[in-house]
């Protein structure tokens, strides 16, 4: 069965920022089997122990600037693995998967467009919380299949 892990990440107390917390959140409550969820604040070096023990991995995050109401892009590992003690990207931390773990990951991100970041409150904005639910509507169908074939080819954008 693939192995499928999804990782939420940002600041639920910054309100559009927890996009990616409250994706991972919602993919959870789905209660697919073979799903495994996860959210932080940010990515860290340590995330790539939980990523190489899956097939894929789908990165869910909040985007100040990206299309609406989301967008899904594969990913491919970066040319050089960048590290930071406060934070790592998705690219940076595929490469170093595959290079600590000898293992080619199958990885994308889902960009869910928020509005709202300047405030301190646990909560979405409305048209935030709508990006949401039409990022969730887009991509249940194809977690439950486990059928990311599709996606493969190109971008996706709603």
């Amino acid at each position: 069965m693939t192995k499928i892990l999804i990782i939420g990440y940002g600041n639920p107390g910054r309100l559009d920022d927890g996009l990616g917390p409250a994706f991972a959140a919602a993919v959870e409550a789905f209660s697919i089997e073979g799903i495994e969820t996860d959210s932080d604040y940010q990515l860290t070096v340590e995330d790539a122990i939980d990523i190489a023990k899956h097939d894929i991995v789908l990165f869910a995050d909040a985007d100040v600037r990206g299309p609406e109401p989301f967008y899904l892009k594969k990913i491919k590992p970066a040319e050089r693995v960048s590290l930071s003690s406060h934070s790592i990207k998705p690219a940076s931390l595929i490469a170093l998967v595959k290079e600590s773990f000898n293992t080619n990951i199958e990885a994308y991100v889902i960009g869910i467009r928020g509005y709202e970041f300047n405030d301190f409150k646990e909560e979405l904005s409305e048209k935030a919380s709508e990006n949401l639910k039409a990022a969730l509507e887009f991509i249940k169908p194809i977690l439950k299949k486990k059928e990311f074939y599709e996606l493969r080819a190109e971008n996706v954008t709603w």
